[in-house]
């Protein structure tokens, strides 16, 4: 079963780079102008560091570290999952979720994975780059375990943003057009591009804490990268990450089907 999902995707996969290059000047475009979003974001960060030399307790090499790992993370959202889920509501609209409900195959797997945005993955090369630079300009040693543990977490942070992902797609089936829902995603990726630690005072930590443990959005790239960097200081929070993906990723399943449930098709 999963072989054949497997081809599947690679199938998709190639149909998609095949569909990029057919333009090939647009394809160049998307890239740079992904290149021009990372290289703002570093000029930014390394501008706060002349002012200060730590944010938080986050050294620059640290948090140098931290951006690589958001902008992997971002990278194999956007493109895995974003515009897939981008266009679930145009499907339910014109009716064209029909033809995918006819396929044998699982629906949510067909709906959320059937294009990859190839622009989007010198973002992943240019993120793990910025990770593996900083790794070398802080000089730390080389760890088995949290080389491991950093894999573990940062696939249960993808399946924590799928969720999520899911979960407001999955709107489409009653709202029809959910775009403005849908600024919930963007929302998110704000929250997981700072570490949660600065979000100190009066009015920031409850916005810390709702959206690490109610709604973990700040744990995508927040554990991974710490675990990494500074270690487990907290043991129990690696595990609160895995198995909130978990959770996650099991609601968002019985909130798809649900919502299916309730799709009239174009013909009904």
């Amino acid at each position: 079963m999963i072989l054949r999902y497997l081809k599947l995707w690679f199938s998709l996969a190639k149909f998609s780079l095949l569909g990029e290059m057919a333009f090939r000047g647009n394809f160049v475009v998307k890239i740079v102008v992904e290149l021009l979003w990372l290289g703002m974001l570093l000029v930014f960060n390394f501008t706060i560091f002349q002012q200060t030399t730590q944010i938080a307790d986050w050294k620059v090499n640290e948090y140098l570290f931290f951006i690589g790992c958001y902008f992997t993370m971002g990278g194999l959202m956007e493109m895995l999952f974003l515009d897939n889920c981008n266009q679930f509501s145009d499907l339910v609209r014109t009716g064209d979720l029909d033809f995918f409900l006819l396929k044998p195959i699982d629906e949510q797997f067909l709906v959320s994975c059937k294009h990859i945005d190839w622009s989007c993955a010198p973002n992943i090369l240019l993120g793990l780059g910025v990770m593996g630079y900083a790794f070398w300009l802080g000089e730390w040693e080389l760890d088995f375990f949290k080389a491991v543990l950093l894999v573990v977490l940062f696939i249960s942070g993808m399946g924590l943003a799928y969720g999520f992902m899911l979960l407001l797609m999955s709107a489409s089936i009653w709202m029809m057009r959910n775009q403005s829902l849908f600024e919930m995603w963007w929302l998110f990726t704000t929250l997981m591009r700072y570490p949660r630690e600065i979000f100190k005072g009066r009015f920031a930590e409850p916005t810390q804490l709702f959206f690490s443990f109610v709604v973990p959005i700040m744990l995508v790239t927040n554990v991974p990268a710490r675990v990494m960097v500074k270690g487990l200081e907290s043991s129990w929070l690696p595990w609160y990450a895995i198995g909130s993906a978990l959770v996650v990723l099991g609601v968002s399943r019985w909130v798809f089907r649900a919502a299916l449930q309730r799709y009239r098709s174009a013909g009904s």
